[in-house]
């Protein structure tokens, strides 16, 4: 039986597949459970024209961020959190914690898949946080920026 896959299935297929699986497999588990539907004419249209609408997507949210990214160069952003006397913080500061700073610090919006960080922050300084944004087609980086992140502790 052919199915279109609504969520990741493990091992099974990614979102949006199209993949001939069991009947039984598909009739006992991933229909009930709304994993995956069955791949009939009308539905694999539809997801053509799903899989146009989230390319479109994308390339607007790249677009915007394109233009975030000439007013974030050379910005610094401060973020306080909680360290010891030695430097070090009680909590990690992750892409998600910069994301939300720079929307409310500076009103930049950009979303955590384009910053580029090794590790998380441990430590109070300054840093030079990348950011780099990907076409759609083959990951290659199209556009590359930065700005500095200064920590201070609390």
């Amino acid at each position: 039986m052919k199915v279109i896959f609504l969520r990741d299935v493990p091992r099974v297929g990614k979102k949006y597949d199209v993949k001939e699986v069991n009947d039984g497999y598909a009739m006992n588990f991933l229909f009930p459970r709304k994993l995956a539907q069955n791949a009939t004419p009308k539905a694999l249209a539809e997801l053509e024209t799903r899989k146009k609408d989230i390319i479109l997507e994308r390339e607007v949210q790249a677009d915007l961020l394109m233009k975030n990214l000439e007013e974030i160069k050379g910005k610094v952003l401060h973020i306080k959190a909680k360290a010891d006397d030695k430097g070090h913080l009680y909590s990690q500061i992750h892409e998600k914690e910069i994301v939300e700073a720079m929307k409310s610090e500076h009103r930049a919006d950009i979303t955590e898949e384009f910053i580029v960080l090794e590790k998380p922050i441990k430590e109070v300084g300054e840093f030079e946080i990348p950011i780099e944004i990907k076409t759609a087609a083959g990951g290659e980086v199209s556009k590359k920026s930065s700005f500095k992140l200064v920590v201070e502790g609390n």
